[in-house]
């Protein structure tokens, strides 16, 4: 159909109106979950995991209403900027507005399912969830006619989604890696893949030359990120454009030495951050991370990896798992226990740098000359790959003194130095998403554009229309939560809303990828298509850095139930 001339302010008025409704109908529900969970003013760990289905939906709602209050505010933005009449709506309004009237439908669904358990009753729901207005403006935006049309505008573009929204050093950033990733990633991304190769020299020399490694490693130590503030946006445009070429062979490049570099600035002696910081930034040497154990995964404070005084340093003995590019990294960031006092905790965890030597096969062995060992061993997995993730074990391994993090005072605080580590791994696993989402998105348009059946192209057919336009409105309002988010955590803000955006983006990738897959019929389940890779590396995203179910339950619940209880 032919865009409708409307009045776009009060549109956007309506939609607002409505997901204020359906904010308001959450909010009651948050309001239960406390009055259920709150024992004597504090949150029973106990009580709330007799709620864990509510608490898991109630965050799930709460980061895709914050979704649809971000995408709304940059549909408003970017018309503002443009100085747009307001007469007709653009492609970012409707996608917008597409994606509010679905996240309000996906909200409205999960809590009518069980409303007594939400502590709904009949006279909330017709106020909020149930009003004329809200189903209204829903049903209107969701029209089948409303939203084909979408899906064949933006196929007609090739897929053009509207502006990103960015000042014009993060957009010369974004130009820089789109181009790299396009003609260095791509190339190499299926061989890599297919054939379980570590990321080659092509790759990791070209990122060392663009300063990629020193995204977070401030200028003082030969970074480039400002002494004087923190660069997350400039983290997350590399990073989703790089995702776009290869999310194992490039994406996740960066995520290892922010994690590192982050901990060091946090913990870390200057003579430590003097001479790490500068090597990290030139990739000398990689790094990984040496965290997660077999038996524990997020339970942090049962960890058994144990780090024994002895002359000189610690011998280190246990074993830790998932530890990406473990094996071609020369120093792990290590978490183990030097308080052999279970009853402590997180509180008897400390933090070394483990220095080895690098290797790029899928099994290593080191022995030092005082006989310790390092053993590893990469773990066979059906997408991610390039950097191998391994099992590793150590056999009285011996570190040095200088390699606990922050010295002697760090000694029982490897856990704090770990979250400070991994605080901006969650906004940066959603810039993943949206990279590898953008991928697939691409491919999808291209292929249904090219496709014919029965005479014409899939791109001219209702259904896939509809693919495609539900597609480019989830990719929008997962890309600008994750540049919102960015920008508060700029701020020093923002911690909640990094949860909640890792936990929507990443479950959007794999349906987004998903349905780029199935645009693709038989041929995306080839595995020499890029899509089939897209939707094996998505699946991958909403385990690692923080699993979503743990941040659901342990993260955005708690952090709803302690803010409805500062209201």
């Amino acid at each position: 159909m032919s865009e409708q001339v409307v009045n776009a302010e009060k549109l956007m008025q309506r939609a607002r109106q409505s997901l204020a409704a359906t904010e308001q109908a959450l909010k009651t529900a948050i309001k239960s979950l406390r009055d259920k969970t709150v024992d004597g003013g504090r949150i029973s760990s106990s009580k709330l995991d007799e709620c864990q289905l509510v608490s898991y939906e109630t965050a799930l709602s709460a980061a895709e209403a914050a979704g649809a209050w971000f995408a709304l505010d940059y549909a408003e933005r970017t018309r503002e900027e443009r100085g747009d009449s307001g007469d007709t709506l653009t492609i970012e309004d409707r996608c917008a507005l597409i994606f509010t009237a679905e996240a309000i439908e996906s909200i409205r669904a999960r809590l009518e399912l069980r409303p007594e358990d939400y502590g709904l009753s009949r006279e909330t729901l017709a106020e909020t969830l149930d009003s004329e207005a809200l189903q209204s403006f829903c049903a209107e935006q969701l029209a089948v006619e409303r939203v084909a049309a979408l899906g064949k505008e933006i196929a007609d573009m090739d897929g053009n989604t509207g502006a990103y929204m960015l000042d014009e050093d993060h957009e010369m950033m974004r130009d820089t890696f789109r181009k790299f990733a396009t003609d260095v990633v791509m190339p190499l991304a299926e061989e890599i893949h297919r054939h379980d190769l570590i990321i080659p020299e092509e790759i990791l020399g070209g990122l060392t030359e663009l300063g990629c490694f020193g995204l977070s490693i401030p200028e003082r130590y030969e970074g480039l990120q400002p002494d004087d503030q923190e660069d997350n946006m400039g983290m997350i445009v590399v990073t989703e454009e790089l995702s776009r070429g290869s999310l194992c062979a490039a994406g996740s490049l960066i995520t290892r030495p922010e994690i590192l570099s982050r901990a060091l600035l946090k913990g870390g002696t200057e003579a430590q951050k003097q001479k790490w910081l500068p090597k990290l930034a030139m990739a000398d040497p990689l790094c990984a991370v040496a965290v997660t154990e077999p038996n524990y995964g997020s339970d942090v404070a049962g960890m058994r990896c144990k780090a024994t005084r002895t002359e000189g340093g610690w011998l280190i003995d246990g074993a830790k798992t998932w530890c990406t590019f473990g094996g071609k990294a020369g120093v792990l960031l290590l978490l183990a226990r030097t308080d052999p006092d279970l009853s402590k905790g997180h509180r008897g965890l400390s933090m070394f740098l483990v220095e080895k030597p690098s290797t790029d096969g899928h099994e290593f062995k080191h022995k030092q000359e005082g006989g310790g060992a390092i053993t590893g061993k990469a773990i066979a997995t059906i997408g991610y790959r390039g950097m191998h993730s391994y099992d590793v074990f150590f056999d009285n391994y011996f570190v040095p003194d200088e390699n606990l993090l922050g010295g002697p005072d760090g000694e029982g605080k490897g856990f704090y130095f770990t979250m400070a580590g991994f605080s901006g791994g969650r906004i940066q696993t959603a810039a993943r998403a949206v990279g590898l989402m953008q991928a697939a998105f691409e491919k999808a348009v291209s292929y249904a554009n090219e496709r014919q059946v029965f005479g014409k192209p899939i791109a001219a057919y209702q259904l896939t229309q509809t693919k495609l336009a539900r597609m480019a409105a989830y990719l929008l309002a997962s890309r600008q939560f994750t540049y919102s988010v960015g920008r508060l955590m700029d701020e020093g803000k923002g911690e909640m809303e990094a949860s909640m955006v890792k936990f929507f983006t990443c479950k959007t990738a794999e349906w987004v990828t998903r349905e780029a897959q199935q645009i693709h019929g038989g041929m995306g389940y080839a595995e020499e298509t890029a899509v089939s890779r897209y939707f094996l590396d998505a699946r991958v995203l909403s385990i690692f850095e923080g699993v979503e179910e743990i941040l659901a339950l342990k993260v955005i619940a708690r952090s709803l139930i302690e803010k409805a209880g500062d209201n």
